[in-house]
């Protein structure tokens, strides 16, 4: 697996399919020029790491500690803490790290970026502003 070239494809993906919640997306390089991993900015302030290594592991990870003090991550690093969930060692973090469930992010990175966008598009659309009502009927960002 071409990482870089990875990393490129979905970044140009996420500019393309969701521009209206990624406001910036970068690619991290090591000193030796190896790439580290994909930065989305999203529009709220947050962050996304993307991680894929040589051997197979990823990490797709949304940083809301400084918003709300939560993280949503969908990884398959094999912690024993999570053995008993059915897509072990597939997991997916859902607002901390201490909640683990399963996870059905796909095994194709190009699918998993769209489905991981999606889910934060969802989540955006559903967090009213900054001292605003916070009932979930509020009306997606887009119409506001």
């Amino acid at each position: 697996m071409d990482i870089s070239k990875l990393y490129e494809d979905q970044r140009a993906r996420a500019m393309a399919t969701f521009p209206d919640i990624v406001s910036e997306a970068r690619v991290f390089r090591l000193d030796s020029g190896e790439p580290l991993k994909l930065r989305l900015e999203i529009i709220d302030g947050s962050i996304v790491d993307i991680f894929y290594s040589v051997t197979g592991k990823y990490s797709y990870h949304w940083e809301r500690t400084l918003i709300d003090g939560s993280i949503y991550r969908h990884d398959n690093a094999p912690h024993k803490r999570w053995q008993g969930i059915k897509t072990f060692p597939k997991h997916f973090h859902h607002g901390s790290e201490d909640a683990g469930e399963e996870s059905y992010l796909s095994d194709d990175p190009r699918m998993a970026l769209e489905e991981f966008l999606a889910l934060i598009r969802g989540k955006l659309a559903n967090t009213p502003p900054q001292g605003g009502p916070s009932h979930r009927g509020d009306a997606p960002l887009s119409s506001r």
